[in-house]
C-alpha cells in the first residue's frame, strides 16, 4: 500500500504547476510534526527554533481542514528562518500535493520527522538526509493501530539518522537501525530559573491556600489520576494546581475537590511565573506502557526553578534524577514525600545536586550536538553540497 502511494505522490508532484511562483521560497529543512507549533512548548520547538537560526526551516502540521476555504493552507511566519504550514487539505497524503505551492527547490537537504504518519512523505520529496527524532513508542500508545506501527517500521528503515529522547527508548530502537543517538529531554535554565527571582506570581494561582503542589504539561491519559485524587483527599490543606490542556480525556475523568485546581494552558513565557508560587513540583504520571518509555522535558524545568520535585517511579526519571527526587509508587508515599518536603529547611544538597545536572545540558547544546551528526552523515555521502559552505 506504501508502495502504490508513493507512485501516486511522485505523479502528482510531477504534474503541478505553480500558479504563483513568488509564493514558493527555498528551505533548507522540512520538519513534520504531529504536535502544533503554538501547543505546548515541547521538545520540537526548542529543538527546531533553535536549528533554525542557521537553516531555514517549514515546519509542517497535521491537515487543519476547512472545505469552505479557497486556501491550501495557512502559512505562519514565526521569523524570517522559520515558517509554519497548516496544510488546508483532508488527509496527511495529499500534503505532497501542496508542498510545490510554499517550497521551490526540489532537493532539500533535511528531511526532519517527528511523527511515523507522516512517512508518505518521505520518498515524495528529494531529501538529502531524513532524520526521525522519536519522542515516544508508539506501540504501546493508547489508541495505536497496525498501520501507524507499521508506518513507523517504514519510517525507521528509511531514515538515515535516529534521534531518541530518553535512554530507553534508545535502547529499543538502537535494536532496529545502526545510527541512533540519545539525546534526552534538556532545559532552557535561565527561563525557568527566573522563578528564583522577583517575578510576579500569575493572578490565578496567588489567592490560592498554600502550600502548593503543581504541575503543568499535557493532562491526559498519561496523568494517575486516582494517585493524585487520593493525595489530595489525605491533605485537604494542600492545593494541587493542574497547568496545561486536556488532551484524550474529557473533563469528567478528571478528580474533582476543593484542593485540586486546574488553570487551563498557560503559554511558555508564563510558566515561571506559575513555577514561582509552587512549594513542590509534581510528575504524577501513571506507570505503564504509555510512560514507559518517555523522559519528561519539565523534570528539569522544574529543577532550574529550585523546586522540590516529587515523581511517580518512570524509568528514565529513576535512572537520571532519582538521587535528588522523591520517587513515589501510592498516595502514602506521595502524602509522606510531601509532607517531608514542606517540613525540610536544609536543602542544600538537593539544589548542589540540581546544579550538577543543569551544568551538563541545555537545548542549545543539544541543538549544536544534533546538527553536527547531520552534518558529519550528510559529509559521508556525494550529497553533501549543502553542508560544504556551512
Amino acid at each position: 500500500m506504501i508502495e502504490n502511494l508513493k507512485n501516486a505522490q511522485k505523479n502528482i508532484l510531477k504534474r503541478i504547476t505553480l500558479s504563483n511562483q513568488d509564493t514558493a521560497q527555498y528551505y533548507d529543512m522540512i520538519v513534520f510534526c504531529h504536535l502544533r507549533w503554538h501547543f505546548v512548548y515541547q521538545r520540537p520547538q526548542h529543538i527546531i527554533s533553535r536549528i533554525s537560526k542557521t537553516m531555514k526551516t517549514l515546519f509542517i502540521e497535521e491537515p487543519l481542514y476547512n472545505n469552505e476555504s479557497k486556501e491550501s493552507g495557512n502559512l505562519i511566519i514565526i521569523n524570517d528562518m522559520l515558517h509554519v504550514l497548516q496544510p488546508n487539505v483532508k488527509d496527511i497524503e495529499s500534503i505532497a500535493a501542496i508542498i510545490p505551492e510554499y517550497v521551490k527547490n526540489k532537493d532539500i537537504p533535511v528531511g526532519w520527522f517527528y511523527s511515523a504518519i507522516f512517512c508518505p512523505l518521505s520518498e515524495c520529496i528529494d531529501f538529502e538526509t531524513i532524520v526521525y527524532d522519536c519522542m515516544e513508542e508508539l506501540s504501546l500508545l493508547k489508541g495505536s493501530t497496525k498501520n501507524v506501527i507499521n508506518q513507523e517500521k517504514y519510517l525507521i528503515s528509511n531514515a538515515d539518522i535516529i534521534f531518541t529522547s530518553g535512554k530507553s527508548l534508545y535502547e529499543l530502537k538502537k535494536q532496529w537501525h545502526t545510527n541512533v543517538h540519545c539525546f534526552p529531554s534538556s532545559v532552557d535554565e535561565p527561563h525557568f530559573a527566573k522563578a528564583l527571582n522577583g517575578i510576579k506570581v500569575a493572578d490565578d494561582v496567588a489567592n490560592l491556600q498554600s502550600p502548593i503542589v503543581g504541575y503543568y504539561g499535557v493532562i491526559d491519559e498519561r496523568i494517575d489520576f486516582a494517585l493524585l485524587h487520593e493525595t489530595a483527599l489525605k491533605l485537604p490543606n494542600v492545593s494541587f494546581v493542574m497547568i496545561g490542556p486536556l488532551s484524550k480525556i474529557e473533563k469528567n475523568d478528571l478528580p474533582q475537590e476543593d484542593n485540586i485546581h486546574y488553570l487551563g494552558m498557560k503559554s511558555y513565557n508564563e510558566l515561571p511565573h506559575y513555577l514561582k508560587a509552587f512549594d513542590i513540583a509534581m510528575i504524577p504520571f501513571a506507570v505503564n506502557d504509555t510512560t514507559k518509555y518517555i523522559s519528561p522535558t519539565k523534570t528539569l524545568e522544574y529543577m532550574s526553578a529550585g523546586k522540590p520535585i516529587i515523581s511517580t517511579k518512570i524509568t528514565d526519571v529513576v535512572h537520571d534524577y532519582g538521587i535528588c527526587l522523591s520517587m513515589v509508587e501510592s498516595a502514602d508515599e506521595f502524602y509522606e514525600a510531601i509532607k517531608f518536603a514542606l517540613d525540610k529547611t536544609d536543602r542544600f544538597s538537593m539544589e548542589l545536586e540540581y546544579h550538577k545536572i543543569l551544568k551538563k545540558t541545555s537545548w542549545d547544546i543539544t541543538a549544536v550536538k544534533m546538527k553536527s551528526i547531520i552534518k558529519t552523515f550528510a559529509n559521508g555521502t556525494d550529497k553533501n553540497n549543502y553542508w560544504n559552505h556551512i
